[in-house]
Order: structure tokens, then sequence, then C-alpha cells
């Protein structure tokens, strides 16, 4: 299954008939979604009945991730395992919640099925930003609060009245959370990116705008749904562990929020440990954990994103290249030389040509593409090297 390209949904509907049984209560879901990372909004695993054609990236798994627990939250509370109506009713659901307005880039591309504009809304649901290329700039590609949509889709298949407005309650006291826990500690630059990918990540309300004083605590107390006060302790216990330390003080905050969520002491010290367990199985890939120079993570981003992109269309690319025998000649210079600039607008106009035919690349021709192009030159004699080895020979031959 491959989730950057399209009809991703509706292989996942053929796959999940065959492990329709993987769940079948939510506390099953829950406790697997800590696993994979979905729940902290850190996404390191996915479902084990997915099979990868290719190494997924974290936008990748959080797409998987969103869609298998939405699906089976609507398996668990309906008692049913009908994919089209699934797919019906979570379309309706963001319908509800006024996030399933296509850009006019998604109208474009998505076709007249329901699963092919839920491909549109989900990918919406997970990056936290429309322009691509301001993303690259920025290691935090991925929505941290997406599970706030599960919650409010179980509310929605128990008719629950006022969903936009529960979602605005949902992230308001998340924010709030994040914001006492980080203020119970000595902050540092991680604190700092950590809270900068939480406020990035709001959808129904406006950060600067909301009041952090101690009034949330009533709010908490006020919350009745088990499932969701447990996630918001799983999100204070996040906050405080970043550090790989637990200081008396912080300790006392998350007893005290525990407290205020009515969880008992064994499932506040259950959220404790798996926190740790988790960042410390994942603190090498845990991206607001690392520390990078900022061109060389630029660099980095770029070169992922490129690199993706050509992997997904090798095919399409190798024929389009094929083609063009003059430019093939260029992209050969290109690794043993520095192209003259004349031979630069050459490479550059032929390719911008090629990117026209292939919509997935449409990236390229958008204000600011331009700045790929090197990226993608140098890549591409490595990605598709029997396009410039004419003396390369494949086995059987």
């Amino acid at each position: 299954m491959n989730p950057s390209a399209s009809g991703w949904i509706d292989k996942f509907g053929s796959l999940v008939k065959s492990h329709n049984g993987s769940y079948t209560t939510f506390q099953n879901l829950f406790e697997d979604l800590k696993k994979t990372g979905f729940v902290y909004g850190i996404n390191t695993g996915y479902p084990s009945f997915i099979t990868p054609e290719h190494t997924f990236s974290e936008d990748e798994k959080a797409k998987i991730n969103l869609l298998t627990a939405l699906y089976f939250t609507f398996k668990i509370e309906n008692s049913e395992s009908d994919f089209e109506l699934f797919l019906k009713n979570i379309f309706e659901f963001y319908e509800t919640l006024e996030v399933n307005k296509l850009s006019f880039l998604g109208k474009l591309f998505s076709g007249n099925k329901t699963s092919s504009k839920l491909e549109k809304i989900l990918e919406s649901r997970v990056y936290l930003e429309d322009n691509i290329i301001s993303k690259t700039f920025n290691s935090f590609i991925t929505n941290s609060l997406l599970f706030i949509d599960v919650l409010l889709f179980r509310k929605y298949l128990l008719n629950a009245k006022g969903i936009k407005k529960h979602a605005q309650k949902l992230e308001y006291l998340s924010i709030n959370i994040t914001y006492h826990a980080l203020s119970s500690k000595e902050k540092n630059k991680k604190d700092e990116k950590l809270a900068q990918l939480l406020a990035s990540s709001l959808t129904f309300i406006n950060s600067d705008s909301q009041r952090f004083d101690d009034s949330y605590r009533q709010q908490l107390i006020n919350n009745k749904d088990e499932w969701e006060n447990r996630y918001l302790l799983d999100l204070a216990c996040l906050t405080v562990w970043e550090d790989h330390s637990l200081e008396y003080i912080e300790s006392e905050f998350i007893y005290n929020i525990g407290k205020d969520l009515k969880l008992d002491e064994q499932t506040i010290q259950d959220s404790l440990s798996h926190v740790s367990y988790f960042i410390t199985s994942n603190k090498e890939t845990i991206p607001f954990l690392q520390e990078h120079n900022m061109a060389v993570q630029f660099y980095d981003s770029m070169s992922k994103l490129v690199n993706r992109l050509i992997l997904r269309n090798r095919k399409r690319l190798h024929k389009e290249l094929s083609e063009s025998a003059e430019l093939v000649s260029l992209l050969s210079k290109s690794t043993i030389r520095d192209l003259s600039k004349e031979e630069k607008k050459k490479v550059q106009s032929q390719l911008l040509d090629i990117f026209k035919s292939i919509p997935s690349l449409a990236i390229f021709l958008l204000p600011g593409g331009a700045i790929l192009l090197p990226i993608f030159i140098k890549l591409i004699p490595k990605l598709l090297p029997s396009a410039f080895d004419e003396n390369r020979v494949e086995k059987g031959e």
C-alpha cells in the first residue's frame, strides 16, 4: 500500500476485510495506537496488517494510523464493518467539523468517489501547512493532535451534539495542559519546539487568544469521557517526560492532573511508564528531540522529499527520460562535472516539461519549486541508474 498515491484508502479497505478482528474494544485500539506513537502525535509505527511497498515516512504512517483509528472506532461503536458505510460516515463527520473543504489543487486531482475526496481531507488533517515548500523548512510536518479527530468521531457516532464546540474544548484543554506542564519544569529548546508543534496543530482555536490560567482545571474536572481524559493525561506525561527525567514538582503536577481527570493512581503510573518507554525506545528518531544545523535540516528535508517523489514516479520518469536523449546526456554529464549556465537552463526547461505531464510532480511548477531542481538533478542519476548507464547488465541477460 502506498499512502502517497491515489487509491490508497480503497486499498486499505480491501486489506482490512481480513483483519476486522484486530481490535474488539476501544481500549485495545487505544493501547495499540500508543505503541505506534499516534496518540502522542509522533508516528513511529503502523498496524501489523499493513504491508508497505516502500519505507513509510512519518506523514504516511500518520495517514495510515488515522484511517485505522477512525475505521475501527466506527466498527467498535457501530458493530458494523461495511467499509463504504464507514466512508460515508467519516466524510459527513468532517463535513460537520467544517474541515472537508478541498483546496483548488485538491479538487483538480481528486475524483468523484468519496474515498478519493477523503484522501485529500486526511492529507489536509495530517499536514500542518498547505505550502509544501515551507514544510521542507520545518521538520514538524505532521499534526500532533490527530488523535483528537478519533475522539471526536467516537462522540459523533454516539450521537453527541455540538461536535464543533467539543472540538474547541478538547484543543483548549490540550494546549492548556501542555502550557502548564511546561511551566512545571525548567524549559529548554526542546520544550519550545514541542510547544510550537502543538500550537501549530490547533485547528479549531487560536492559541494566541487563549487564557493560560487555572480556569481550565474546572473544565478538566467536569469532563466525563474516560478516553478523552486518558488522552489528556498522556499528553501531559509526554510533555514532562521529553527530557528523560521527572522532577518532584513535575510528578506532583501529573498526579494532580490525573486526580482532576478522575483517573486512579495505577492508570497515572501506567501512563508515565508507557511514555518513558516510548521516548527511550524512539529518542533517536523523534524529530523534536533532535538538534540539527538549520541548513543541514533544510537540505535533509528537501532531499527526502525529492527522493520520495522520484521513487514514487520512477517508471513514468524512466519512460519520459528515455524519450529525451539530450536531457539524459546532460544529466549524465552532471554526475562528473558542473554543467555550464546554458546547459543548466536546458536541463531545467526540459525537466519542467516532463513535470507538467506527471501530476504528483506539480510541486516543481509551484512558486518556489525551482529551489528543489538542483537536488532533483543530483539524485535522479542515483535513483534511475539504468537511464544513465548504457552498459548495465540486468539479471538474466
